[in-house]
C-alpha cells in the first residue's frame, strides 16, 4: 500500500488582513464562516437578551470598519454634561453612534522631546530595520521553530533533541542541517532576543516591628522574596504594540446614540471614573494634551498541585485601562504577569498570633508600593511614550480598577470580613442605604476613633495602610472593580441559591425524600437536548469542584429542572437573578440596560425573602450577593463589566502560573518559572516585532515555495521566459509539490488559468451513502 505525501496546497484566505492559509477550499470557506462572518448589531436590549453570548468582536469588528466622520453642525444632539471640555465626533457603523471626547487630555501626538505636532502630522517613522533581519535567529523556519517548540508545544528538552536527531537524520542526504543544534541552541537563542526583554528583580522583606525577649515566633526572623518586572516597562510595551493601535481609546469619552441620544457604556473609557481622572489631571496646565492611562491591576492566589507541598503561588498582573475589554478578554498580552508576591507562613501555635495576621496584611500593601513606585513620577508630571500607530505622546499614569475576589477585596480595603469594601451598610444589614467609603473619610475615622469602635462599628481595620495612600489621586474604596465570576456566577447562584434550593428541600421534605428530589432534577439536567451553546450534564449537577464554565452552564439549564419542584416564588427569584446576570454580562450596556438591571434586582430582591420566611437563611446580608447593588453605579464608572473580571486574572494563571510551573522540575520551580514567562515574553515581542515588519505573511511554507518561485523565474533568460513559462513553472510547482491559489480584491479565488497552476485529483473509490 503506497503512502501519500505532504500536501503542500496554499490557498490565502484573502480576507483582509487575515494570514491564515488552508488546504482545502472547504477549510477556507469553513474558516470564512467561524472568522469573518458578517453579524448585524443592535444597539436596544431586552430582557433575557443572548448578545453577550456572542463572539467578543462581534461589535469591534463594525465599531473598526467605520472611521470617524465630521459631526454634522446643522444637526442637534442634546446638551452633554460639560459643553465647554467636549469634542463632538460621528462613530460606529453608518455614524449611529457620537462620542464626546474630553478635550483637554486630548492624546495629542507629539515629537520625542514632547514638543507637540500640527494636527494631521503623520507620524515618525520608526528606524530602518531589513525586512530579512531575523536576529537572533537565522531564518523564518528558525523562529517559527522556536516559537512551536517553546510557546505552542510546549516540548520538553530531551524531546526537542529527539525531534533536531530526527530532522539531522533526514536532512543529512542533502547535506542540510535542523535549524537548532539541541535544546540548548534553542534556549540561548530565545534568550538573545533582543525585544521584550524586562528582567526579573526581586527584594526581601522582613519584620522589624517589636519582638519578645524569648521564644521568638520564626516568622519574625524569616525574610521572604518578592519577585517582580518593572510595571513602568511592561505598561510601555502594551502602549507600543502596534497590534492595539487600531483597538485601543486615547481619550476619555461619552458614547450616545445618534437616534435617541441614548447613553451606552462599553469599553473601560467611556465610563465616568475616566473622565473624572481627565478633569483632575487637567487642572494642571502642564498636563493639558496628554494621555490619560489608567494601570489595572489584578492578583489572586492560585494552587498549582494538591499533590506536593509549597504549590501555592500569588501572582500579580497589570493591564491598561486604554485597550478595549474585547482585547482585554481574549488575552492577546494585554495581561501581564509582573510580581509574585510573598506568602508567610508559620507554625500553627502562632497562625492565630494578631501580629503575624497584622504583619501579612501589611506585607501584602507594602509589597504593591514597592512594585509599582516607578510609576509614582509619572502620575503628577508627564512622559513621552511612543505608541503602537507610530506616534509619541505624553503620558500620565493613574491606579485604576483592581480586579480581586472578595477575600482579596477585604484585604484591599483593609476592612472586616463580612462588611462591604465600598459603602459603610453595617455588616448585620448590607441592603441598607448608605453612603460610599472614602478615603479622606476613613482617615478622619482613624484619627477620632479608638481601634475596637473602628473595627465593631465601621468595620475598618485601623492599623493597617492601603497601597494607594502611597499614589496620587489614589482611594482603594473607588478602585474596587466588579466581579461577575465569584460575586454574582459562583457566588450568589451556586453558592447561595442552588445550596438554598437544597435546604429547602430537606427542611419541606426530610432527607430522604430530598434526595430523591435531587435525583429528579438531575434527571432533568441530564436529559437536556443537544443544541449549540448548552453544556450537557451527563450526570447532573452533582461533582465536587466547580468551576466558572460549570456553573455558566448551569445558569442555562437549572431553572426548568427546579420547576415543579420548589415554590413559584423560588422559580421567580431564580429568573430575576438570571435577567440581572444576563444583562450586566452585555458588552454593550445602555440607559435603557440600567433600568431593566435595576428592575430585575429589585424582583430578585422582592422573590428571594421566600427563603427567609421558610427558613432556609436567617438573613441576605450577605457581601456577595449585597454586591449586586453597587452594579449599576460601577457600570457607569467602569463600563462593562466582562472587562475587569476575575475570569481574566483565573484564566491568566493557567498560562503564567500553571503550564510553568508543570514544566519545571518541580525543585525551587519559581525560578524556572520565572525564566520560563519570559522566554514566552520574548518569542511574543519578536512576533509582533517581525509582524509589523511584514515579515510573517502567510505561512513559513507558502512564503518559502514563493520565493523558490521567483528564484526559479529569475534564472530563465529574458528571451526564453515567453516559451518556458508555463514548462518552468509546471515543473516548479510540481517538484515543489504545491499549488499556491491567488485572490481577486473581493477575496473570492481567482481560478484565471494565466494566473493559477491547478490539478485536479479524483478520488479513487466512488463515495456512497451520499446524495448525488
Amino acid at each position: 500500500m503506497s503512502r501519500r505525501d505532504h500536501n503542500a496546497l496554499q490557498i490565502p484566505c484573502g480576507y483582509l488582513k487575515c494570514a491564515r492559509f488552508f488546504k482545502t477550499q472547504a477549510g477556507r470557506k469553513k474558516h470564512w464562516n467561524s472568522a469573518h462572518r458578517t453579524f448585524t448589531v443592535s444597539h436596544t436590549t431586552t430582557v433575557g437578551d443572548d448578545s453577550e453570548e456572542l463572539p467578543d468582536d462581534n461589535f469591534t469588528a463594525d465599531h473598526n470598519d467605520f472611521s470617524p466622520g465630521s459631526p454634522d453642525l446643522g444637526q442637534s444632539f442634546g446638551e452633554p454634561d460639560n459643553p465647554d471640555n467636549v469634542d463632538i465626533e460621528f462613530w460606529g457603523p453608518r455614524d449611529k453612534l457620537y462620542h464626546n471626547f474630553h478635550s483637554k487630555l486630548n492624546a495629542r501626538p507629539c515629537d520625542a522631546t514632547g514638543q507637540f505636532l500640527e494636527d494631521g502630522a503623520p507620524p515618525i517613522p520608526p528606524p530602518d530595520k531589513s525586512p530579512d533581519d531575523w536576529t537572533p535567529y537565522r531564518s523564518r523556519v528558525e523562529f517559527e521553530t522556536a516559537e512551536f517548540l517553546y510557546t505552542r508545544n510546549q516540548m520538553s528538552a530531551g524531546n526537542i533533541n529527539i525531534l533536531l536527531d530526527l530532522w539531522a537524520a533526514t536532512l543529512l542526504k542533502h547535506n542540510d542541517k535542523p535549524p537548532f543544534a539541541d535544546c540548548r541552541d534553542l534556549y540561548k537563542t530565545i534568550d538573545s532576543t533582543p525585544v521584550g526583554d524586562i528582567k526579573w528583580q526581586s527584594f526581601k522583606v522582613q519584620y522589624t516591628g517589636e519582638k519578645p525577649a524569648h521564644d521568638i515566633p520564626p516568622w519574625m526572623d524569616q525574610p521572604y522574596d518578592v519577585w517582580y518586572r518593572d510595571p513602568h516597562e511592561v505598561v510601555h510595551n502594551m502602549l507600543a504594540n502596534p497590534e492595539y493601535a487600531t483597538e485601543m481609546d486615547y481619550r476619555p469619552y461619552r458614547e450616545y446614540s445618534t437616534d435617541s441620544d441614548e447613553r451606552q457604556w462599553q469599553d473601560f473609557m467611556s465610563g465616568d471614573w475616566a473622565w473624572n481622572q481627565a478633569d483632575i489631571i487637567s487642572e494642571d496646565p502642564e498636563t493639558l494634551g496628554s494621555t490619560f492611562v489608567p494601570v489595572i491591576l489584578g492578583s489572586d492566589k492560585t494552587t498549582v498541585s494538591v499533590a506536593t507541598g509549597a504549590n501555592d503561588y500569588y501572582p500579580l498582573y497589570v493591564s491598561i485601562g486604554n485597550v478595549r475589554n474585547n482585547v482585554r478578554r481574549a488575552h492577546r498580552d494585554a495581561v501581564a504577569i509582573i510580581g509574585f508576591l510573598a506568602m508567610p507562613k508559620t507554625t500553627q501555635e502562632h497562625a492565630s498570633d494578631p501580629r503575624f495576621r497584622k504583619y501579612r496584611r501589611q506585607l501584602f500593601h507594602s509589597s504593591l508600593a514597592k512594585i509599582l513606585e516607578n510609576l509614582k513620577p509619572g502620575m503628577t508630571k508627564p512622559e513621552v511614550v511612543r505608541f503602537g500607530d507610530g506616534h509619541y505622546r505624553r503620558v500620565i499614569y493613574g491606579l485604576g480598577p483592581y480586579i480581586a475576589d472578595y477575600e482579596e477585596q477585604v484585604l484591599l480595603a483593609c476592612i472586616v470580613r463580612f462588611w462591604c469594601p465600598r459603602c459603610m451598610s453595617h455588616r448585620n444589614d448590607l441592603d441598607a442605604e448608605s453612603l460610599c467609603r472614602c478615603r479622606d473619610h476613613t482617615e478622619a475615622l482613624v484619627e477620632e476613633i479608638d481601634y475596637g469602635a473602628l473595627w465593631l462599628e465601621y468595620g475598618i481595620v485601623s492599623d493597617l495602610v492601603p497601597f494607594t495612600n502611597d499614589f496620587p489621586r489614589g482611594d482603594i474604596h473607588e478602585l474596587i472593580a466588579p466581579d461577575l465570576l465569584h460575586q454574582l456566577i459562583k457566588g450568589t447562584f451556586k453558592d447561595h441559591l442552588v445550596t438554598w434550593v437544597g435546604k429547602y428541600l430537606r427542611l419541606v421534605h426530610g432527607e430522604k425524600e430530598a434526595e430523591r428530589i435531587q435525583d429528579d432534577i438531575d434527571r432533568r439536567i441530564a436529559a437536556v437536548a443537544s443544541f449549540s451553546g448548552l453544556r450537557r450534564f451527563p450526570e447532573g449537577r452533582g461533582f465536587k469542584q466547580w468551576t466558572g464554565d460549570d456553573s455558566k452552564a448551569l445558569m442555562k439549564v437549572y431553572l426548568p429542572a427546579i420547576q415543579g419542584h420548589v415554590p413559584t416564588d423560588v422559580v421567580r427569584s431564580f429568573r430575576a437573578f438570571l435577567e440581572f446576570c444576563y444583562l450586566v454580562r452585555h458588552n454593550i450596556i445602555t440607559e435603557s440596560t440600567l433600568a431593566q438591571i435595576q428592575e430585575a434586582l429589585d424582583r430578585f430582591h422582592q422573590y428571594r425573602e421566600i427563603f427567609k420566611s421558610t427558613g432556609v437563611t436567617p438573613t441576605f446580608s450577605l457581601p456577595r450577593q449585597h454586591s449586586c447593588s453597587h452594579y449599576i453605579l460601577l457600570i457607569r464608572l467602569f463600563g462593562a463589566p466582562n472587562g475587569l473580571c476575575s475570569s481574566i486574572t483565573e484564566t491568566k494563571h493557567i498560562k503564567a502560573v500553571k503550564e510553568p510551573w508543570r514544566r519545571s522540575s518541580r525543585y525551587k520551580a519559581l525560578s524556572q518559572m520565572l525564566l520560563t514567562n519570559q522566554r514566552l515574553d520574548k518569542l511574543a515581542a519578536a512576533r509582533v516585532d517581525f509582524k509589523s515588519r511584514g515579515m510573517l505573511n502567510g505561512t513559513c511554507l507558502s512564503a518559502t515555495l514563493e520565493k523558490l518561485k521567483h528564484l526559479r523565474l529569475n534564472t530563465v533568460s529574458e528571451t526564453d521566459r515567453h516559451d518556458e513559462s508555463n514548462k518552468d513553472s509546471t515543473v516548479l510547482l510540481s517538484k515543489a509539490g504545491v499549488t499556491i491559489l491567488g485572490d481577486n480584491e473581493e477575496g473570492e479565488i481567482d481560478d484565471s488559468p494565466t494566473l493559477v497552476q491547478a490539478h485536479v485529483q479524483l478520488a479513487k473509490t466512488c463515495q456512497r451513502k451520499r446524495a448525488h
